[in-house]
C-alpha cells in the first residue's frame, strides 16, 4: 500500500531529525512547496560551534531547565529555524512546514510536541502557511499559522524543545 503524501513527509522530516545533535530531543522538519520539498532542518549548534552531544553535556538538563523556558541557554539552532535560514521567502509564502521529533537515545518519535514561540514568529515571519507535526508513526496535527496570528496567546505557551 503506497503511503499517504503527508506521512511521506512526515517520514522525511523524522529522517532529518536523526541528523540533529541535540541531547534532549532531535527535531527535524522539511518546507515543501507545490510538492517539492525546498529547506530541511535539524537541531544543532550553529556552524563551526561544537555540539552539546560532541561536548558530552547540555547546559539546560545540567540547570533542570523545563521545556519552553530559558532557550538562550540552548547552543542549538531549531530544525525549524534551520530550514528557514537555507530558503528563500519567496520559496516559503503559502508552504508547509513538516515537522518530527524524536528522543535521542532511543529515536522513538515523541508525540505532542509543537514549535517553541520564538520558532513561530519565524514562522510566520516567513510566510509559511500550515505547520503539521507527527504524533506516532501515522498520526498528526495540522496547525494553521493564521490561527498563531489570530490568537496571539498560543505563541506564550510553554512548549517545543
Amino acid at each position: 500500500m503506497r503511503r499517504d503524501k503527508i506521512n511521506y513527509y512526515l517520514d522525511i522530516a523524522q529522517t532529518v531529525a536523526k541528523r540533529g545533535t541535540c541531547m534532549r530531543r532531535k527535531f527535524g522538519c522539511i518546507i515543501v512547496q507545490n510538492d517539492e520539498i525546498i529547506s530541511t532542518g535539524y537541531a544543532g549548534a550553529p556552524r563551526g560551534r561544537q555540539n552539546c552531544n560532541e561536548m558530552g553535556s547540555c547546559v539546560r538538563e545540567k540547570l533542570q531547565i523545563p521545556r519552553g523556558q530559558r532557550y538562550e541557554l540552548c547552543r542549538s539552532v531549531h530544525a525549524e529555524a534551520n530550514a528557514i535560514i537555507s530558503a528563500s521567502r519567496k520559496d516559503m509564502i503559502g508552504a508547509t512546514l513538516y515537522m518530527a521529533c524524536i528522543h535521542p537515545d532511543t529515536e522513538e518519535i515523541l508525540p505532542d510536541t509543537n514549535s517553541c514561540s520564538m520558532c513561530k514568529r519565524m514562522i510566520i515571519n516567513a510566510g509559511i502557511e500550515k505547520v503539521i507535526v507527527r504524533d506516532d508513526e501515522n498520526n498528526y496535527r495540522i496547525c494553521m499559522v493564521q490561527d498563531w496570528i489570530d490568537n496571539d496567546d498560543s505563541l506564550a505557551l510553554h512548549e517545543g524543545y
